[in-house]
């Protein structure tokens, strides 16, 4: 039997498949995990899960390898790209506020195959990310004890010289990898008990470390005859910025938690907020007195706060940071074990992934196959895996996340809402007068000027600006951060490609802004769109420019495994491809809720 070429009619059905979104309704408040998690829980949640190894490892890391004492400017600037994919997230966790996080996020405004990436992309982060606290702890563990586990590992099982790879097997780290995971199968209540603990000790010991560093703090440290405030330059500070956006890992928890929060919709906005303002405090605060306690250039980079007081003579002082270390990066870990398995978890129940990951525990209701299935997986890169590699993974694949969930705003803010019975208590304003314009229609005050614009369906016109948009923001930020030679421009090209992309970036925000946007009344909504999100991409794409090319390319890999799943599994089992199977009645579930059985 001959094989043809595929009819256009089945091509454009397959389209629909890929980009066919999940339902945007009123999440109730039905669900199989348990509702037990206030704002305070949420908001140590999601500290516990940020203050890590980015302050107690990357801090050294950056100010010797990248910036000098100028890292408290690249922590400011990561912050500065964090609060505007907060804002985002804040949004969408209002409006959305179920487990999923930034999957869910997409899948309601994008389509299925992007939401099914950046749900891949999540869980590599999270896996990736577990795996590298993991191994700063064990670092940290180690050296008070004289680094005798380390040299007892190396004398038995030899120094590897592999790519990728550590020197050596890291036992202690994936060890306590599997002790976390058991402790987060226990239940979320558990879990949250022992982050607060944690958390508790770290938050001392930061405010020990702060104190004591501004007593001994030693101004000259930032002179010229120490190489300066900014020895490495501005791109010194940008690549540093990048490698900082790690630090700031973390807030992702909150809105993957929302599904056990009491009261979502207030909860998770108030919780992204107060945690993004007293951890970026933190971090600068420690980074500045960081390089003044010693030299930026005598720092060990792999404990360097510890280190800094030890130099100082305050052994005693580096023995309390290591221990604070210790506490903060394993609440670090509980928070990535905790939000990864949920994550698939979503995915799971919309038959996006494997259906094994949706089962619920009937006594701790935690997704209990998920945690154990991925612990032991994190547990094995945690083993094999370079620190370094470890940190640009998941830093390039969560810049990669937060640039679609800005897209994901703009797209949902010019999108027709759902009609208002199902939208519950967030409903457009306006909406009761007929003859107000549609989201995604050109402006009455506008269409004079504009009327070429006015003859699209709704939506479409922005849909192609945001392509417009997104495109001359990959274009600005590679001719701003390679410049003219790297790309073999002339100074005239190099100019010109600067000139046009800009223009057609502002012209392309104008263009959005002309056309008119969903209001909400009762639910936050992220300000000066689409201003807020566009920046937020320009940011993002120009911190993932400043990353290897090997992140690129195993981020390139790991995405095509991810279509081998989708294009194998997914698109065929998905929740929405069963609606549209003939003879089959969409399940009367709400799209946004699990595939438990309700009470009679």
């Amino acid at each position: 039997m001959a094989w043809g070429l595929p009819s256009t009619t089945s091509l454009a059905r397959f389209c629909q498949k890929l980009n066919r979104l999940k339902p945007l309704e009123e999440s109730t408040t039905e669900t199989s995990l348990r509702r037990c998690l206030t704002t305070l829980d949420l908001t140590l949640m999601g500290m516990g899960a940020t203050v890590g190894s980015g302050l107690y490892v990357l801090s050294g890391t950056v100010a010797k390898e990248m910036a000098g004492p100028a890292v408290l400017v690249s922590y400011s600037i990561a912050a500065v790209a964090f609060l505007l994919a907060a804002l985002c997230y804040v949004e969408f966790g209002a409006r959305v506020p179920r487990t999923g996080s930034a999957y869910l996020f997409t899948y309601v405004s994008m389509g299925e195959l992007w939401a099914f990436l950046i749900g891949w992309n999540v869980l590599l982060e999270y896996l990736f990310g577990g795996a590298a606290v993991a191994r700063a702890s064990s670092s940290y563990l180690d050296a008070i004890f004289n680094h005798s586990i380390r040299n007892f590992t190396m004398a038995h099982v030899g120094i590897w010289q592999v790519p990728f790879l550590a020197q050596f097997p890291d036992f202690l780290a994936a060890g306590v990898i599997l002790l976390a995971s058991t402790f987060v199968s226990c239940g979320a209540r558990v879990s949250s008990w022992l982050n607060h603990v944690l958390l508790a000790i770290n938050m001392l010991v930061i405010l020990f470390i702060i104190i004591l560093g501004f007593v001994l703090a030693r101004p000259h440290n930032w002179s010229a005859d120490e190489g300066g405030f900014a020895p490495f330059g501005f791109s010194g500070i940008m690549a540093g910025a990048a490698t900082c956006f790690y630090a700031f890992l973390g807030f992702g928890v909150i809105a993957a938690s929302s599904e056990e929060a009491q009261n979502p919709k207030r909860a998770v906005p108030m919780a992204i907020i107060i945690t993004l303002g007293l951890v970026a405090g933190a971090y600068i605060l420690v980074s500045t007195v960081l390089t003044l306690i010693v030299p930026w250039h005598s720092l060990d980079p792999d404990s360097a706060l510890a280190d800094a007081f030890y130099q100082r003579g305050y052994s005693w002082a580096a023995f309390i940071v290591a221990a604070g270390a210790i506490c903060a990066m394993n609440t670090v870990l509980l928070s990535d074990i905790f939000t990864l398995p949920r994550i698939v978890y979503a995915m799971a129940t919309d038959g996006l992934f494997f259906q094994v990951f949706a089962h619920v525990h009937p006594r701790t209701q935690v997704p209990v196959v998920g945690i154990l299935v991925f612990g032991v997986l994190m547990a094995f890169l945690a083993l094999l895996l370079d620190l370094q590699t470890l940190v640009q993974f998941r830093s390039i694949s969560v810049l990669l996340t937060f640039t679609f969930v800005a897209i994901s705003i703009i797209v949902l803010r010019f999108h027709k809402s759902p009609p208002a019975s199902s939208l519950g208590p967030a409903r457009p304003v306006g909406s009761e007068q007929a003859s107000a314009p549609e989201p995604g229609q050109l402006r009455p005050a506008l269409r004079p000027y504009l009327g070429f614009l006015g003859g699209y369906r709704p939506g479409a016109a922005v849909a192609w600006v945001l392509r417009v948009l997104v495109a001359s923001a990959i274009t600005l930020d590679c001719v701003l951060v390679f410049g003219g030679s790297a790309l073999h421009l002339p100074p005239w090209g190099h100019t010109l490609l600067l000139l046009l992309s800009s223009v057609v970036f502002l012209l392309s925000l104008l263009v959005l802004w002309a056309h008119q946007q969903q209001r909400l009344e009762d639910a936050f909504q992220v300000p000066m769109v689409p201003l807020t999100p566009a920046l937020s991409i320009l940011l993002n794409i120009s911190l993932m420019l400043q990353l290897s090319y090997l992140s690129w390319l195993s981020l390139s890999i790991c995405l095509l495994i991810g279509l081998l799943v989708y294009f194998g599994y997914g698109i065929w089992h998905s929740k929405e491809n069963q609606r549209e199977l003939p003879g089959l009645q969409a399940p009367a579930q709400e799209p946004g809720c699990t595939q438990q059985p309700t009470s009679p």
